[in-house]
């Protein structure tokens, strides 16, 4: 990357630059690739946070399926993480995740997990076990909340078989001749997984993150008190893929005695440490053996750490710094926060990341932990809360005594309860996947560049005002 005629005095945040389009031989969009290259195994860069109301199983499984990497979060108790690690193991490559209803569930239920929109949809089963049917979400905006799912079918079973899908393509155009937009796929009887038109056309343009044994892959945080090594151990023996020692403050003795604790282990998977913000701390963690260094102190919406202590650094310069020094030892960066639309993804990554982290932008989809609720007008959203919060705190030391606990929320700071809402064109993760990699494909483009170590090279970065960040939106409505 370069800056375009001109060299910056101070720091910058990803609104305070822009790319500037450069002569490219790149014929199509779909000629560039997005992988990483970080040793993760990842085929997107992007990795959601391993924050409690971002990313479960059930988001880290979907995000794999499209080639990027979830992180369970360290909170998490460790036999419930191994557990969470080895659902994940178990899901479908080739097929959606189902959402399981007994047919005398509600409809009220199913919408808490569920939006009523098309392309979605639930599997009804029995207590034993055996298939019922299946119901489109879309059916659940007419009926009444307290209607049995199972009144709701009429017609044949939406189903199809798993031997009958050969290929993407081959399970796209088997769901048009059906005239089927959802369906359960069963083998043998039995259900492994769910298919709409738009999923069976997505494993068309991605391309699954998978370990060695074809299983999707799924990273683990753990913080950096306690016996690191024994629990790093565990998460690997589940099945873990990548691990991530995590804390606030990631330039401390403490997080070095951690990484040199797992690294002693020789695990044979990348790990991942942070949060820093400058290129020192990369030097010092590398050093200690991490080989992806987490980037970012207070960009993230529900982070307070700036407003509360003053300490952190603008995103842009942040990354542009820790990943040139990252370089130099062989190592990665990880973006982690600050991002709010594709662009910020492009300039993360024009600016020296592997890969971008994303938190509060993911919580409010389908997939994130947590129930759906709806506001007095309706909208349907997810709470969402800092890491570092009193809601989070508390979570994290339930087990305390009353009296250490009160010490230690005492002390909190963060967002403890945010409303995101769904965006009703895209309330799943794979419709924000979608939307990112489609602007990150013509970034690539724009730059002339084919993978992500070309566009890093190639990238040419402009300064620009306030009123030209303005310029770049688009207008709603007319003027």
């Amino acid at each position: 990357m370069e800056f375009y005629e001109t060299t910056p005095t101070h720091d910058l945040t990803y609104s305070d630059v822009f790319l500037v389009p450069s002569r490219s031989a790149v014929a199509s969009r779909m000629d560039v690739s997005l992988a990483p290259g970080d040793g993760t195994g990842a085929q997107i860069p992007l990795v959601s946070a391993n924050m409690n109301s971002v990313t479960g199983p059930r988001l880290a499984a979907t995000l794999a399926r499209r080639g990027g990497l979830g992180v369970l979060p360290q909170d998490m108790p460790l036999q419930d993480l191994d557990a969470a690690i080895r659902w994940v193991k178990d899901q479908s490559v080739r097929f959606d995740t189902p959402r399981v209803f007994s047919p005398d569930a509600t409809v009220a239920e199913a919408l808490t997990k569920i939006p009523p929109v098309d392309g979605h949809g639930i599997v009804l089963q029995h207590d034993d076990g055996t298939f019922f049917d299946c119901l489109p979400a879309a059916r659940l905006a007419t009926a009444l909340p307290d209607a049995k799912l199972g009144d709701l079918v009429h017609g044949p079973v939406a189903s199809i078989d798993a031997d009958d899908v050969t290929g993407p393509r081959a399970a796209f155009d088997l769901m048009v001749t059906a005239g089927l937009n959802f369906a359960t796929v069963l083998s043998h009887g039995a259900v492994v997984g769910t298919l709409s038109q738009r999923s069976a056309l997505r494993s068309t343009l991605y391309s699954p993150a998978v370990d060695a044994s074809g299983r999707l892959r799924v990273a683990a945080a753990l913080g950096i008190n306690g016996d690191v090594a024994s629990k790093a151990t565990a998460l690997v023996a589940a099945g873990v893929d990548v691990l991530v020692l995590d804390t606030a403050h990631g330039h401390q003795d403490g997080m070095l005695r951690a990484i040199a604790a797992v690294a002693a282990l020789n695990l044979g998977i990348p790990l991942v440490a942070g949060n820093v913000v400058t290129g020192k701390a990369v030097r010092d963690l590398v050093g200690a053996g991490a080989s992806i260094i987490k980037v970012g102190v207070g960009p993230g919406a529900m982070c307070t750490t700036r407003m509360m202590t003053a300490v952190g650094r603008p995103q842009f310069s942040a990354v542009l710094e820790t990943a040139e020094v990252a370089r130099e030892l062989g190592a990665h960066v990880w973006a982690d926060g600050g991002v709010r639309y594709p662009r910020d993804v492009a300039l993360a990554l024009a600016a020296g990341a592997a890969s971008v982290m994303v938190g509060s932008w993911f919580a409010g989809t389908v997939e994130a932990p947590g129930s759906l609720s709806r506001d007095e007008s309706g909208r349907v959203y997810k709470e969402s809360w800092g890491m570092a919060s009193t809601k989070a705190v508390q979570q994290r030391f339930d087990r305390l005594d009353a009296y250490e606990l009160a010490r230690k929320t005492l002390f909190a700071e963060g967002i403890s309860s945010s409303k995101i809402y769904l965006d009703p064109l895209r309330p799943s993760i794979e419709d924000l996947l979608d939307m990112i990699t489609t602007g990150l494909r013509s970034s690539f483009t724009y730059a002339g560049a084919a993978s992500v170590a070309e566009f890093r090279e190639r990238a040419l970065v402009g300064v620009q005002s306030a009123a030209g960040y303005e310029e770049g939106k688009a207008l709603p409505v007319s003027w």
